[in-house]
């Protein structure tokens, strides 16, 4: 009788719980900005990690959240035309990203092993752009404000939380009803076009050092020779940045795992089929 009662208490759980996955992701991540003169490149990647759930709403459908570590990075000395090299910038940021959205499999794992898909949602980023300035002390840009940002007109700060749009493709293949790995690629698309600190034209020295000092004014400009012409380009402005991810993915049902090797309701052996666990009816 007791047993009945605590298979009547947990089989409703357990019945919502095998819809939630636990995931994991590992790749590569880069940006896409004024320091890079290539739009999508594996140079200067560093690596990212994240955690995060999915729920299975249908069969095809996956509501999903992830949050993501990574540095991004980029070096004007890296690339290969001249104008970049002679300007000589560098930065390099801390990145969390708070990932929210849905995924959509193009074929159902009640019929096949695999699926490619796509997705997309929102996020929040944090990004500190920081660089090397001529003594080889790490300093952060944001608070020198390079381009004049909140005293010449027209020019406001950056916020350091921004919103970003992620979207992108991906395959799965399940091991098992429990277990899938996959490889995606995600885009993202952000309204900055602050990541790497560089985006308009050159503020007046003189503004600089008023508002902000004489370390402002060396970060400003870094390259040989005399300080640029005041309103000549020191970025493109008419394009915001963007990073992107390239990722291995895990997603693992530990709940339900667990739930089947004790309550001997089910197996948790390998079966013909996958199936979604929100449709499909367990042995």
């Amino acid at each position: 009788m007791k047993k009945v009662f605590v298979l009547s208490f947990l089989l409703p759980l357990t019945l919502f719980a095998q819809n939630w996955h636990a995931s994991f992701r590992f790749g590569l991540a880069n940006y896409q900005g004024d320091l890079q003169e290539k739009s999508f490149t594996f140079k200067q990647s560093r690596i990212v990690g994240g955690l995060g759930i999915r729920y299975d709403l249908s069969e095809h459908l996956i509501a999903r959240t992830h949050a993501s570590f990574s540095n991004l990075r980029a070096d004007d000395q890296k690339n290969k035309k001249a104008s970049f090299k002679s300007r000589n910038f560098n930065f390099e940021t801390k990145l969390f990203e708070w990932e929210v959205g849905a995924q959509y499999n193009i074929f159902s794992l009640n019929d096949k092993w695999w699926t490619p898909y796509v997705f997309a949602g929102g996020a929040l980023f944090r990004i500190k752009p920081t660089s090397l300035d001529p003594a080889g002390s790490r300093v952060n840009l944001q608070s020198l404000s390079t381009e004049g940002q909140g005293f010449v007109p027209g020019r406001k700060k950056y916020k350091s939380t921004q919103f970003g749009i992620p979207f992108g493709i991906g395959a799965e293949y399940a091991l098992n009803e429990d277990m899938r790995v996959g490889l995606e690629l995600g885009y993202r698309k952000t309204f900055t076009d602050y990541i790497d600190d560089v985006s308009t034209t050159y503020a007046d020295p003189a503004l600089l050092l008023l508002n902000r000092g004489p370390q402002s004014v060396a970060m400003a400009y870094k390259g040989s020779g005399s300080y640029p012409a005041v309103g000549s380009p020191r970025g493109n402005s008419r394009n915001k940045d963007a990073y992107y991810f390239v990722e291995l993915t895990f997603t693992w049902r530990p709940f339900v795992d667990w739930y089947e090797r004790t309550s001997g309701l089910a197996s948790f052996k390998k079966s013909k089929k996958v199936g979604c666990p929100g449709t499909r009816v367990r042995g």
